[in-house]
């Protein structure tokens, strides 16, 4: 599939992103695969998922583009670190990889320019996952397919916000001329449209669709409010 063509399948759709950290009920494979499979019946248009066992598992039982990573660590640069993580989500069958694109450091001394050009030599494409506006535009120069806003606000020196950057999202989609995708903290299908509104070629929605341990916090956090 080329960019083009995912493109325009995407264009004003919903990513679900079907994840669960370290520790939770949710995260095993199979389970992980029904709740792909559950926003498929949703009308989901593309899966984001993470690690290779399961970007392989719900890449077998969905007929979705799967959108994969492979979260290694938890500081630093984590999301598809290195060109090595990146090859093996593109050979786990994922038609998109994502990958950090801030502008710290990667683990291996690599560039994220040598793992778009290992992505792309692969048959895969990327989607770049930024925190500002100086990094999506310097992603979309080195060749990303898709810029993300995923990592605004998880970065020091991005803004902390309970909702999605969607500043962010207009000054991205107003400066590249690739996709912007909205991605971090959508919570409501008011705040996706907003996304869509303010530029963004699709949404990715995660913990707000797929994440019931931080949905029953969030419950339980507000009735013991006084």
């Amino acid at each position: 599939m080329t960019a083009q063509d995912l493109a325009d399948d995407l264009r004003g759709r919903l990513i679900v992103s079907c994840q669960a950290p370290p520790g939770d009920p949710m995260r095993e494979t199979s389970t992980l695969v029904r709740l792909a499979l559950s926003a498929v019946a949703g009308g989901g248009a593309a899966i984001r998922a993470n690690e290779p066992e399961v970007v392989a598992a719900i890449t077998d039982a969905v007929d979705l583009p799967v959108i994969g990573l492979w979260k290694d660590g938890d500081t630093g640069v984590y999301i598809t670190p290195t060109v090595r993580h990146a090859l093996a989500i593109v050979e786990a069958g994922a038609a998109v990889v994502a990958a950090d694109a801030t502008d710290r450091p990667r683990p291996d001394g690599s560039t994220f320019a040598e793992l778009v050009t290992a992505v792309h030599a692969a048959g895969a494409l990327v989607m770049a996952d930024v925190s500002t506006l100086a990094e999506g535009i310097t992603a979309a120069g080195q060749g990303a397919d898709f810029v993300s806003t995923t990592l605004s606000g998880y970065v020091p020196g991005t803004p902390k916000q309970t909702g999605p950057d969607l500043d962010l999202v207009t000054s991205l989609s107003a400066a590249v001329s690739v996709p912007v995708v909205a991605e971090g903290r959508i919570n409501t299908p008011e705040e996706a449209a907003e996304a869509l509104a303010r530029g963004a070629h699709s949404v990715v929605v995660g913990t707000a669709i797929t994440a019931p341990t931080a949905l029953t916090s969030r419950f339980v956090a507000g009735l013991a409010r006084p």
